[in-house]
């Protein structure tokens, strides 16, 4: 086996996506070296509501996760510096790899887009499933990252841990990508096959309200607005494109009547909502908004809160991925993805 790096992770932010992954680097952590020779250790944590901790030696992360638990706050570890905010935690720590999993300002990337910028000038890699920093300043960024020896890698932003980006950079590579279109938001997905099923579109945002699927305010899902992030996200990493998130054109749902939805079933479509990039002959045309989808064609299967994918191609024609689009273990394993990524690109 090649002899690989031994990351030292700091995470900024430790919320729901954070405690997944560090369970899953707990639970995985002897296979992980085993079978890719991927060592790491904790050193730092900072986190707006639980404190923040510095140990140059490293953390005992089942310790920290059995406090955090309880209820504890990360001041209360034994050892090591206490109330560095993230970005003294960024500069002044030993890690070499930021674990970026704040709360996302898709306006204006803030606060995460500084702790990403901090992080690659300092020559640390990043990962992160943040949306904000990608939606804002892709470009920038990876071009900070390509100047300053380091990777940044952000799979966990589309569809959480179901394959996208890195799909489309490493499995497509050498296919001319022509469009991407697909159904990026689980929630609005659910609404609508409850919809099918007879419910009233209020009575369906009410019952995924209920489990989970939808926030208090739903604005964000009924009416595009994270679907358009990602659609962003996707035409500028992917389809080579210099957006903002103005220039995808959006729609909700809101405007979809049961009555509509009975109409497209009798057609044989199916109503979704469709985040789409694709190229034209005038460069790079995003879009989000609701389609009647013929019932032959992959996505219009997928029901629920899944999100799915499908990549038109040169070489392969078109490709459909289909998978859970949120979730604490699944966005954490988007984190774990980029980490061995960045891992496998070590050997020499």
């Amino acid at each position: 086996m090649v002899k690989k790096m031994k990351f030292r992770l700091a995470f900024i932010g430790f919320g729901v996506v954070g405690q997944g992954f560090a369970d899953i680097l707990l639970k995985k952590e002897h296979e992980l070296k085993d079978r890719y020779g991927f060592e790491y250790e904790v050193v730092a944590i900072s986190d707006m509501k639980l404190g923040s901790v510095y140990d140059e030696d490293g953390l005992d992360l089942s310790r920290v996760m059995n406090m955090v638990n309880q209820g504890d706050r990360l001041e209360d570890y034994p050892t090591g510096i206490k109330g560095w905010d993230p970005l003294k935690t960024i500069k002044e720590s030993n890690a070499d790899t930021i674990i970026e999993v704040t709360y996302t300002d898709m306006k204006t990337g803030g606060p995460a887009l500084e702790h990403v910028r901090t992080a690659l000038k300092a020559g640390k890699h990043v990962v992160s499933t943040n949306k904000g920093p990608v939606a804002n300043a892709a470009k920038e960024l990876m071009e900070l990252a390509d100047r300053n020896g380091v990777k940044y890698r952000f799979e966990g932003t589309v569809v959480s841990g179901t394959p996208t980006i890195n799909l489309a950079w490493e499995t497509l590579a050498g296919c001319e990508i022509k469009e991407i279109k697909g159904i990026l938001n689980g929630t609005t997905n659910y609404i609508l096959s409850k919809m099918e099923e007879g419910m009233e579109y209020e009575d369906a945002l009410k019952k995924a309200q209920e489990l989970g699927y939808a926030e208090a305010d739903p604005t964000g899902d009924v009416e595009g607005i994270d679907a358009q992030g990602k659609v962003l996200i996707l035409s500028n990493t992917v389809m080579g494109a210099d957006m903002e998130l103005e220039d995808v054109a959006r729609e909700g749902i809101t405007g979809i009547s049961l009555q509509d939805v009975e109409e497209a079933k009798k057609e044989g479509h199916r109503w979704k909502l469709i985040g789409s990039t694709k190229k034209t002959e005038g460069g790079i045309e995003a879009s989000v908004g609701p389609e009647k989808i013929p019932m032959d064609h992959p996505l219009a299967g997928v029901m629920g809160p899944t999100n799915a994918l499908t990549f038109t191609t040169d070489l392969l024609g078109d490709v459909t991925i289909i998978g859970p689009g949120a979730g604490k273990m699944e966005t954490g394993f988007s984190l774990l993805v980029d980490l061995l990524a960045i891992n496998g690109a070590m050997e020499g």
